[in-house]
């Protein structure tokens, strides 16, 4: 075994992500339908995520709120694995379990909120089995999409939501790092650095991609972009999203992106297990670079 900061895992910590386990998750999920906030689906995600898990030993916190929305009060609610550190302050991995709603079309989103959702529940089982040496919060975002039209209001609910409670509570400073994953089982990967970001995470996340011989997929491009990543953000933590907003085109935005084609067929076990291996190789890097942090 070899000691990265994360605690004991058999050889290097990217390793022990199958990407298999988290294409069965995102087919699951596809199947409960449209997950739109308030559907029926939702609830069911809901309840998958949690079982799930707790199946591989992590604990749930639930963050219920209630949402003002162009479409009326909605509750919606957060789920939180927590994998508890040899430190209280916490490394945060994120994305959003929703699809976006659409009343003229089913919208199942394979890729845009299922492919982060089964990359985090294959994150959550294999982090599960090693001793962090950060506190790990597997976040899944609720609201992340527009309910109408985007703007500062209408988007971005569960991570304003998650960043004004810890303000509250007065735990915003305990978090150190966000990572969001978006849109990343697209089997034509191709992920750009986002801006607004914090430029050494970034830095972490493609030196290891690199390392991992994964430099076709994450290229030196920028997109601008909002995104979970965005209210830690502008509060002050260090926070990045990993996307392939050209998801099925060359264009921003384009191609199966909030369509009636965003579905199974589109999205790679491969892909997502590219992605995976990266952030939990990157954990370890990043721990070293907030203990220097420390130090100063």
């Amino acid at each position: 075994t070899l000691t990265i900061g994360l605690g004991e895992f058999p050889a290097l910590a990217g390793e022990d992500f199958d990407g298999r386990r988290a294409y069965q998750h995102v087919k699951n999920l596809v199947a409960m339908g449209p997950r739109a906030p308030g559907s029926a689906g939702i609830k069911a995600a809901r309840r998958y995520i949690k079982a799930t898990l707790r199946r591989y030993g992590v604990a749930v916190k639930e963050q219920k709120f209630l949402a003002s929305t162009p479409r009326g009060p909605m509750v919606m609610e957060n789920i939180i694995g927590v994998i508890p550190g040899k430190r209280d302050e916490i490394i945060i991995i994120g994305g959003h379990y929703e699809t976006k709603y659409f009343s003229d079309f089913r919208f199942v989103g394979a890729n845009d909120g299922g492919s982060s959702t089964g990359v985090l529940l294959e994150l959550a089982r294999s982090l599960a089995r090693g001793k962090p040496r950060y506190t790990l919060w597997l976040a899944f975002f609720d609201g992340e999409e527009a309910l109408v039209s985007w703007n500062e209001q209408d988007s971005l609910y569960g991570s304003r939501y998650m960043v004004k409670r810890l303000k509250q509570t007065g735990e915003l400073d305990r978090i150190r790092a966000v990572m969001v994953l978006d849109m990343v089982g697209d089997k034509e990967l191709k992920i750009e650095k986002v801006i607004p970001s914090t430029p050494w995470l970034t830095r972490i996340i493609w030196e290891t991609a690199s390392k991992l011989g994964n430099n076709t997929v994450f290229q030196n491009s920028q997109i601008m972009i909002e995104d979970d990543h965005t209210p830690f953000f502008r509060a002050g933590v260090p926070a990045t999203t990993i996307i392939d907003f050209r998801y099925g085109s060359d264009q921003l935005g384009g191609g199966y992106w909030h369509t009636r084609r965003d579905t199974l067929d589109k999205v790679s076990d491969k892909s997502m297990e590219i992605v995976g291996k990266v952030v939990l190789t990157s954990l370890s890097e990043i721990g070293k670079q907030l203990d220097e942090q420390r130090r100063r």
